[in-house]
């Protein structure tokens, strides 16, 4: 990179350097032509060409040390005003396209790039390379950032970019202007980077994730690849070729919506755990069972469509297009009038869903059959981010954001890989279960989202506790990891919520299940004591005490804290 800018400048600079040397040359030529005088005013030959050089370097250079070795005819004093106004002129005209070389977008680019590409390769520490910085990638680079994980992006709108240098992260991100679809930029990017943990495809364009997706795992298939998409048959396209994770918000949102009509406490349980960590608990959302009205038949409403008929839901659908299934019920129209809205239904109806690609129009007609049906269940689709404002003053029972979907997912994807397999046990239970596990959770974090995590009981991961089960064969049960290294006869604000062994899954283990050397255990609770916990994991004497009560610090220690072990409320 520092090779193709030095070329590139010497490239642009080309023909004023040229101009130059010309001058020079034509200006210590004359010099060695033209006649002098001595010391005593006696003809004297010309100037060497070593002189006549050295004369016009230091006078064109405007340092003009003077007549030197000696005193100028007057035919060479009216050559060297010649040679002084060409240098002026030579130098203006290097000085004003070296600025125009700077002040061009192109260099400026390859500038950018050179630093950019330096930075990534010194980063010492895991990051992810985050492909679009709209809405959906600022909500994650957030959400990483507050996790301590670094953020590489990439992003071709340089608004977008100036919004992302504006924000108070607590590392800087790294952005280039550059499009992701090409594969150059994701190398420059770190895609090959030793530190490079995975790659989120999320841009609004379908097709440039695609490309973000196939570059990905060609490149580098050892990485994470998880990727936004709308479109069913490009969602197909990513799966044939193995990318881990495709996100489609449109069907996402549409399972959600189908699973909290047949089970609401389930989509409570599932909207806490997905949730950004730290947020104020979402409103709770219980769809009613009933008929249904879905205006739009896009991409979003075949999803909305397909997932309620899976449940069994009655539904009618208000569209322009004629050519439905004949097995969807079909009303001709926009549904923005009263007329198409009462003949699907509305006035029987138990909820609507405005899920057009228009967000006036949406907002239109979920207002209009409020007015007609004043206890509709109404679920908006929001398709820009700038009309938020909007859609926050209707305050409509459920609105769908796609940035904040995408987001969730690919949250819980990172930061708790063992989420989407509890998740996936979790759809069988029974509503019961998982309005007790929801409580819980809110109990435990103060009615704010939990933080999710995962521990694998291994060297890397939990060392202390490793040693202990695999050198002194010590026992630990799960209520160990629960218990504030602190003050053990304290528990944690967390929750066990799934055990991983040897492929085998248990739920909700309970605080005597012994643990073994490999376990992965998936827990959520408050950020502090996910900190607290990792102490104990840790540290072999915090785990020493939350096992036995007693503090096993070292003399040292003990000599300088005499009061610490007789106030241990854990001690002996």
């Amino acid at each position: 990179m520092n090779t193709s800018i030095f070329f590139l400048a010497l490239r642009r600079m080309r023909v004023p350097l040229i101009v130059l040397i010309v001058l020079y040359a034509v200006s210590a030529l004359g010099l060695t032509l033209v006649p002098g005088i001595d010391a005593q005013g006696r003809p004297a030959p010309p100037m060497s060409f070593f002189h006549a050089f050295y004369f016009v370097s230091y006078t064109a250079s405007t340092i003009g040390f003077g007549e030197i070795p000696v005193p100028f005819s007057d035919a060479q004093r009216m050559w060297v005003t010649v040679c002084i106004f060409l240098s002026v002129i030579g130098w203006s005209y290097s000085i004003i396209s070296l600025l125009a070389l700077v002040q061009d977008k192109g260099f400026q680019q390859v500038l950018q790039s050179g630093q950019f590409a330096r930075r990534v390769r010194h980063l010492g520490e895991p990051f992810y390379i985050v492909c679009g910085c709209g809405e959906t990638g600022m909500l994650i680079a957030r959400a990483l950032d507050r996790s301590g994980i670094r953020v590489v992006a990439l992003e071709r709108n340089d608004q977008r970019i100036q919004e992302v240098e504006l924000e108070d992260f607590a590392a800087d991100i790294l952005v280039l202007c550059a499009d992701a679809a090409q594969p150059q930029n994701l190398i420059l990017a770190g895609l090959k980077h030793r530190s490079c943990r995975g790659v989120l495809a999320i841009t609004d364009d379908d097709s440039a994730n695609l490309a973000v997706a196939i570059a990905s795992r060609l490149v580098n298939p050892r990485l994470m690849v998880v990727a936004r998409v709308a479109s069913p048959s490009v969602e197909r396209n990513m799966m044939s070729f193995g990318t881990h994770y495709v996100v489609n918000h449109f069907e996402k949102f549409a399972d959600y919506l189908a699973q909290a009509i047949h089970s609401p406490s389930w989509f409570r349980l599932v909207d806490l755990l997905t949730g950004l960590p730290g947020q104020q608990v979402p409103e709770r959302h219980d769809p009613p069972v009933g008929d249904w009205v879905v205006c739009g038949y896009g991409l979003f409403g075949q999803a909305v469509v397909r997932n309620l008929e899976r449940q069994g839901v009655s539904l009618t659908v208000i569209a322009p297009e004629q050519n439905l299934p004949a097995t969807v019920r079909h009303i001709v129209g926009h549904g923005m009038e009263a007329e198409p809205l009462r003949l699907a239904g509305i006035e029987t109806a138990v909820g609507i869903v405005a899920g057009g690609d228009n967000d006036t129009n949406n907002l239109s007609i979920a207002m209009t059959a409020k007015e007609i049906n004043p206890a509709l269940f109404v679920v908006v689709r929001q398709n820009r981010v700038a009309n938020e404002v909007l859609f926050d003053a209707y305050d409509a029972d459920f609105t769908m954001v796609p940035s904040r979907i995408v987001a969730r997912e690919c949250m819980a994807l990172i930061t708790s890989p063992l989420l989407t397999r509890f998740l996936r046990h979790v759809r069988a239970w029974p509503d019961t279960r998982a309005a007790s596990v929801a409580r819980q959770l809110e109990e435990l974090c103060v009615h704010r989202v939990p933080l999710v995590w995962s521990v694998r009981l291994n060297a890397a991961d939990a060392p202390a506790a490793h040693k202990l089960l695999m050198m002194e064969q010590a026992t630990i049960r799960m209520g160990i990891l629960r218990r504030d290294p602190a003050a053990r006869q304290d528990f944690l604000p967390l929750l066990p919520l799934l055990l991983v062994r040897d492929g085998r899954d248990q739920e909700l283990p309970d605080d005597e299940t012994v643990l073994k050397p490999g376990d992965e255990l998936l827990f959520a609770g408050t950020r502090g004591a996910k900190a607290a916990q990792n102490l104990a994991l840790d540290n072999r004497n915090a785990l020493e005490y939350v096992l036995t009560g007693h503090d096993a610090q070292g003399l040292l220690w003990r000599w300088f804290n005499p009061t610490k072990r007789a106030g241990d409320p854990g001690s002996g």
